[in-house]
C-alpha cells in the first residue's frame, strides 16, 4: 500500500507539468498562427499592389506595342518611299546618261554637218567666185562684141559712103547698086554672126545667174539648219545642266543624310564608351589601345576586349538598322602597331599583326549581326604612328585599333 500511495502521489505531481507544457505549446501555436495570419495579410496587400502595378505595366506595354506597331508601319512606309526615291534616282541617272549619250551623238553629228556645211560653203564660195569671174569675162566679151558691132556699123556706113562716092566717079548706076548690095550682104552676115554670139552669151549669163541664185538659196538653207542645230544644242545643254543640278542636289542630300547618321553613330558610341580606360575619341574616330583588347604580340581578343567590342557591335547593329539601304556607308576598322620589330610568334611583320587584329574585330562585329558588306578591315603596320616620339609611352599609343564611319 505504501508503494501504491507513492505511485499516486508521483502521478499527481506530473500533471501540472503537462498542463504547463500544453499551455506553452498552445501559446506557441497561437503565436505562429497569428504570425501566419499577419504574414498572409501583408502578402495579400503586397500582391494586390503588385497586381495593380502589373496591370499598369501591362497597359503601358500595350501602349508601347501599339506605338511600336505604328513606328514599324511608318518605318515600312519610309522604306518604300526610300526605295521609290532610289528607283527614281536610278531612272534619272539612266535618263541623264541617255541624254548625255544623245548629246554627244548629236554633237558629233552637228560637228560633222558643220564641217560639211563649211566645206560646202567654201566650195560654193569658190564656185561663186569662179562663176563671177566667168560672168565678168563673158560680160567683157559682150562689151567687146558690142564695140566691134558698132565699129562694123560705122565701117559699113563709111564703106557705103566711099562706095557711093567711088561708084559715082567710075561706075554706072547698075554697077554701083550691085557693089552696094554685095557690101550690104557682107555686113548683114557679120551682124547676124555678132548677134548670135551676143544671144549665146546672154543665155550663158542667165544660166550663171540662175546657178548663183541656187547657190545663195543653198547657203540660206544651210545657215537655217545650222541655226536650228545651235538652238537644239542649247536646249540639250540646258536639259543636261538641269539633270546635273538635280543629281548634285540628290548627292548633297545623301551626303547630309550620311552626316546625320554619322553624328548619331558618334553620339551613341561616345555615350557608350565614356569614362572607359584605354579608349579615346579623336576627331571622327574612336581609338582603342591594343593593351585593352589583345595580349602582347597576339591578335586574339581578351575577355575584356570581347566585352567592349560586343557592346559596340550591339550599338552599331541598332544604328545600322535605322540607316536606309541606299545610303552607302562603311565602318572601317584600322589596325596599328608600334615600330618595334616582332620577336618570334605567329606573325613575321607588323603588317600582318595589324591586319590580323583588325580582322579579329571585324569577325566579332559580324558574329553579333553587323552587316559584313558595311565593314572593312585594314592594316597599317607601324607606318601611321599616333604621334611623334620613341619612348615606351609613345609606343603604347601607337599600338591601337581605330573605328571610323565613312562613305563607300
Amino acid at each position: 500500500m505504501a508503494r501504491a500511495r507513492r505511485r499516486g502521489e508521483n502521478g499527481l505531481d506530473a500533471w501540472p507539468g503537462y498542463v504547463d507544457a500544453l499551455s506553452t505549446l498552445l501559446m506557441v501555436i497561437i503565436f505562429v498562427l497569428l504570425v501566419l495570419v499577419l504574414t498572409q495579410a501583408f502578402l495579400t496587400a503586397t500582391l494586390a499592389g503588385r497586381n495593380d502595378t502589373l496591370a499598369k505595366v501591362s497597359s503601358e506595354l500595350q501602349q508601347l506595342s501599339a506605338a511600336l506597331s505604328l513606328e514599324k508601319k511608318e518605318n515600312g512606309e519610309l522604306q518604300l518611299s526610300i526605295s521609290r526615291l532610289g528607283r527614281d534616282l536610278s531612272a534619272t541617272i539612266a535618263a541623264r546618261d541617255a541624254l548625255t549619250a544623245a548629246l554627244k551623238a548629236d554633237k558629233a553629228t552637228i560637228e560633222a554637218r558643220t564641217a560639211d556645211a563649211v566645206r560646202l560653203r567654201a566650195e560654193l564660195e569658190r564656185t561663186v567666185v569662179a562663176d563671177r569671174a566667168t560672168i565678168e569675162a563673158r560680160l567683157a566679151d559682150i562689151a567687146r562684141l558690142e564695140d566691134r558691132t558698132k565699129a562694123l556699123a560705122a565701117l559699113r556706113d563709111e564703106l557705103e559712103m566711099k562706095a557711093q562716092n567711088a561708084a559715082a566717079a567710075t561706075m554706072t548706076e547698075k554697077e554701083r547698086r550691085a557693089a552696094v548690095q554685095a557690101q550690104l550682104a557682107n555686113e548683114q552676115q557679120l551682124g547676124d554672126s555678132a548677134r548670135a554670139q551676143i544671144a549665146l552669151l546672154n543665155r550663158q549669163v542667165e544660166e550663171l545667174r540662175a546657178q548663183f541664185a541656187s547657190v545663195q538659196d543653198a547657203l540660206g538653207i544651210e545657215k537655217k539648219r545650222s541655226f536650228d542645230k545651235d538652238i537644239e544644242i542649247t536646249d540639250l545643254g540646258a536639259k543636261l545642266n538641269a539633270a546635273l543640278v538635280e543629281k548634285n542636289a540628290a548627292l548633297v542630300e545623301k551626303v547630309e543624310e550620311l552626316r546625320q547618321y554619322r553624328s548619331e553613330f558618334f553620339g551613341k558610341l561616345r555615350n557608350l564608351l565614356a569614362g572607359r580606360p584605354g579608349i579615346q575619341t579623336i576627331g571622327d574616330r574612336f581609338v582603342f589601345q591594343s593593351e585593352v583588347l589583345y595580349p602582347v604580340g597576339k591578335a586574339d581578343l581578351t575577355p575584356v576586349g570581347v566585352a567592349q567590342m560586343t557592346a559596340i557591335a550591339i550599338t552599331i547593329k541598332e544604328i545600322a538598322a535605322s540607316i536606309p539601304p541606299d545610303v552607302h556607308w562603311i565602318l572601317r576598322v584600322d589596325g596599328h602597331t608600334d615600330p618595334q620589330p616582332l620577336k618570334g610568334g605567329l606573325f613575321v611583320s607588323n603588317w600582318e599583326l595589324s591586319a590580323a587584329r583588325a580582322i579579329a574585330v571585324v569577325k566579332l562585329l559580324i558574329a553579333f549581326g553587323v552587316p559584313p558588306e558595311h565593314l572593312a578591315a585594314t592594316g597599317f603596320g607601324e607606318f601611321q604612328p599616333f604621334g611623334p616620339g620613341d619612348s615606351e609611352e609613345a609606343f603604347a599609343k601607337d599600338r591601337r585599333i581605330e573605328l571610323r564611319l565613312t562613305d563607300r
